[in-house]
């Protein structure tokens, strides 16, 4: 009878050598039993999606409250010109883009519970250090160590997700992780808020010192919790029984989505390297995401916006949560819809961003603060959309190549899109506001493109998809 032989974990052995070990001798053909697939299911999203989420939301607010810090005192307490606030937005992105790929090329050699929480506690002492700044340079310093520590995280989430998950139910996954950003920056500013206003001064310590303290402290307590529930990969987590983990992998198997080295053996960093920067479909999907990722730029800029609207700082870092709020409402709904007609997939991102441009010349022409405030909450829901059916568009067209190779590209693709923030966090400067014709007009302009680009890779992909990649690059 056909089987698949499943062997254990060796202890001895080191992780690189193991990695998803799953000998595939003969694929039973005959469908998996639903309910215990659907039961898998709910385990792995109970591990995995949940101990994700969490940590996505400190690592988005850890990120992100340099905003927050900045409307309450910060730049005037530093002597911070706009030309350094937004320097210290850039090596943060800086960091972040140098990180992600060596990252991910050693992430498939060790253990993703020890590895991800690991990089958490760092950039979590990090944040706590930002407490301490007396200088700009200081403050320039810890963001660009910041943006090195946290580029671990996003691109080994992806590449966990397409390893764990079938094709037909990234999406949905993908935006549940993305929900911990956009509920981050939902609740972040009212949390900021709420600690600069309770803490300011206490024990002579200004409020935006104290955000730096309770977040980065946060941060290193939830990742001391994570090794204990975070999953490694389908056939080596110890936290999942033999047949669980034969399962995991049989059904990724049967989906055409490659989640083990099935006894062609290892390819090495280079090879994996060489694999993924040669095969000219990944720069096609880089240029598309690097479009929608130079508008998470404006997430730096909320709490600036709004305040130019007409709004107290105070009331400002509460008036920023409404437009994350309105973007969770609208993009869970088209995920859910997106992994239900997956062919279809690239309609909803094309559409987000189509609709996104509209939204942002609407941002320059009407003056009224109430209606812009609305075309605001619907940018952001649009960009909020696209960004995981993107993830999961990428991740699914790369299904049937190796881990190694697949790790490195969709890393890649995350980092060179990053590359979009570095000029985007120049493009608010205070003296375009209220109107901000250049940031809006030039994301206008970035949204129709990538739209257009993930519209032709939908026809190319179709007709010439991602194949199997062992050592040797994809023509």
């Amino acid at each position: 009878m056909a089987a698949i032989q499943n062997h254990e974990f060796d202890q001895e052995k080191p992780h690189h050598e193991v990695f998803d070990r799953i000998e595939v001798e003969r694929v039973d053909l005959r469908p998996v039993d639903s309910e215990a697939e659907k039961k898998l299911v709910r385990k792995i999203d109970l591990y995995l999606m949940t101990s994700l989420w969490v940590m996505y939301l400190f690592s988005y607010m850890d990120r992100s409250n340099i905003g927050n810090a900045k409307i309450a005192g910060m730049n005037d307490d530093l002597g911070l010109t706009d030309e350094e606030y937004s320097l210290a937005i850039v090596v943060f992105i800086i960091g972040y883009i140098l990180g992600q790929v060596p990252s991910n090329m050693f992430l498939t050699r060790l253990r993703p519970s020890l590895y991800i929480p690991g990089m958490m506690i760092a950039w979590g002492t990090v944040v706590c250090l930002m407490s301490l700044i007396k200088t700009p340079a200081q403050l320039i310093g810890c963001r660009l160590l910041l943006g090195l520590m946290e580029a671990s995280f996003v691109p080994a989430v992806v590449f966990l997700i397409s390893t764990w998950y079938k094709k037909t139910e990234q999406a949905k996954r993908f935006m549940t992780f993305t929900s911990a950003a956009i509920l981050a920056g939902a609740f972040g500013s009212i949390v900021a808020g709420a600690i600069i206003k309770t803490l300011h001064n206490a024990h002579g310590i200004t409020g935006w010192r104290w955000l730096f303290i309770v977040e980065g402290l946060a941060t290193i307590g939830v990742a001391i919790i994570g090794p204990f529930i975070l999953l490694d990969y389908p056939g080596t987590t110890k936290k999942f029984f033999v047949d669980e983990r034969t399962l995991a992998t049989r059904r990724l198997y049967e989906d055409g989505v490659v989640s083990s080295i099935e006894g062609e053996g290892e390819i090495s960093h280079l090879e994996a390297l060489k694999a993924a920067l040669s095969n000219w479909r990944l720069w096609m999907l880089v240029a598309g995401y690097h479009c929608i990722i130079s508008t998470l730029a404006l997430s730096y800029f909320y709490p600036y916006i709004v305040s130019s609207l007409g709004y107290t700082s105070t009331q400002a870092q509460f008036m920023t949560s409404p437009i994350y709020f309105t973007a969770f409402a609208i993009a869970v709904p088209c995920c859910i819809m997106a992994d239900r007609w997956p062919r279809r997939r690239v309609y909803f991102v094309t559409s987000a961003m189509f609709m996104g441009t509209v939204f942002c010349i609407l941002m320059t022409t009407v003056m009224i603060d109430v209606p812009r405030y609305i075309f605001l909450c619907f940018l952001t829901a649009c960009i909020w959309t696209a960004n995981p059916i993107a993830e999961s568009f990428a991740s699914s067209s790369m299904a049937s190549i190796k881990p190694e190779v697949r790790a490195i590209s969709l890393a890649f693709i995350n980092s060179m899109a990053n590359l979009a923030q570095i000029y985007g966090s120049y493009l608010m400067p205070s003296w375009d506001a209220p109107r901000h014709a250049i940031g809006f007009g030039t994301f206008a302009g970035l949204l129709f493109t990538g739209g257009c680009i993930y519209a032709g890779a939908m026809v190319v992909l179709m007709r010439r998809p991602f194949v199997s990649i062992q050592t040797q690059s994809v023509s």
